[in-house]
This record gives structure tokens, sequence and C-alpha cells, in this order.
């Protein structure tokens, strides 16, 4: 389970402090696939740094009992003078992992090919986000983050990234963020809208569409 209780979240500005979310109140059990709808600024991905644990709220609290992976394909916590591989084997140390059991699965996934042994430094965006998301895969996580539509590498590539989180992981819970209303009804069972930092719950993907839509058309 995750559950957050009254979370708010300040960041510091010229002059005061602006309040980013307001009073965050969400539970998400196993195997919920969960949709969360917003302008551009609304506090979207603040939210899922608050839940993935990147970030700390600045009063409320976040409860886990599930192992939450970090937003797929973020890269923000590589380290950019060291290989693909090495900071595979740093991150199978992280999580109790046997780099041993892993690497050919991340070296297939990630299509990097000799790169991989190259410092992260020199990848490209696109190199990175797939190393990324091959290592969100690796990892047998309870609930999976995301943050916008997995939309990284080629065709073939996107196709093994659907089969992978959609398919092989139903089971799993997945708080998904996204302005694409197509996915949404693909990938989603319940639905919410942030709006100006506070979070309004819907019953269902249509009516949360509806009311985003209606406000962002006011």
């Amino acid at each position: 389970m995750i559950r957050l209780t009254d979370v708010h979240k300040f960041y510091p500005v010229r002059g005061g402090q602006v309040e980013v979310l307001k009073g965050i109140n969400l539970t998400v059990q196993r195997g919920d696939h969960v949709c969360i709808v917003g302008g551009n600024g609304a506090g979207k991905s603040t939210l899922i740094r608050l839940i993935s644990g990147i970030e700390q709220p600045s009063s409320g609290k976040i409860e886990r009992t599930m192992r939450i992976s970090w937003p797929l394909a973020f890269t923000g916590a590589f380290q950019g003078a060291l290989t693909g591989v090495d900071n595979i084997r740093f991150i199978c140390r992280v999580y109790d992992v046997a780099f041993e059991d892993v690497i050919d699965f991340v070296e297939d996934f990630s299509q990097l090919g000799r790169y991989l042994r190259e410092p992260v430094k020199v990848y490209s965006s696109g190199m990175r986000a797939r190393l990324a998301f091959a290592l969100s895969m690796m990892i047998d996580f309870d609930c999976y983050l995301i943050d916008e539509v997995v939309a990284v590498g080629d065709s073939r590539f996107q196709q093994r990234c659907q089969e992978e989180l959609f398919v092989k992981r139903a089971d799993r819970a997945l708080i998904i963020v996204s302005h694409d209303s197509h996915y949404l009804r693909l990938h989603a069972q319940r639905a919410c809208v942030l709006e100006k930092g506070v979070l309004h719950h819907f019953p269902d993907i249509e009516s949360a569409l509806a009311h985003h839509n209606q406000v962002m058309a006011a």
C-alpha cells in the first residue's frame, strides 16, 4: 500500500515560498492502476517524486509498504563518470540484486551495445532513458511510476517496453501521469485530477477527463 495523508510541498522562491501541493490525500493498493491528470505546472511530477522518495514532503505523511520504482526513464541518479555497467552494479547493490542475474537482460533490453561499457556522460538523452527503463525492469517492484507516456527509442523498443510493463507486470500497481487520454483509457482503472496543487478524485477515467477538459477550457 501507498498512502499520502495531508501532504504539502513548498518550494522557496524570491520573496517567500510557493505551495505546489496542497493537502494531498491518496491511497494506492497492490494491483491498482491509477492515473493523475493535470495541466502544466499543476504539480504532477512533484507528486511522483514525493511518492518515489526522490523528494520529501514539507508536511504530511507518506506511508509505503510496497517496493516502488523510481519514475520510469528517470536518469537523475546516474553517475556520469561511471560506465553503464558500473551504474548497473551500483543499482544492484542498492536493491540487493545479483549483478550476474540481470546483466544479460539489461544488455539485451537496452540495446546499447558497446556503449554500455562507456561513461554515461557520453550518452544521448535517449540512450540514458533506455538504460534507465531497462534498470527499472530488472528490479522486481510492486508499484511502477510512469511520468508521462513511455516513448523511449524506436517502435520496436517501445513495443517491448509495453510488453514488459503492461503485460508481464499487469498485476503490479501503476501510478500514471499523462496527457494522452487514449493511453490512460488503455492502462488506468481510476483517475485523479491535480488542479492548482489540489488532488480531486473521480471513480472513472471519463469523468476525470471531462473535468480536466472543462478546467483547461475555462
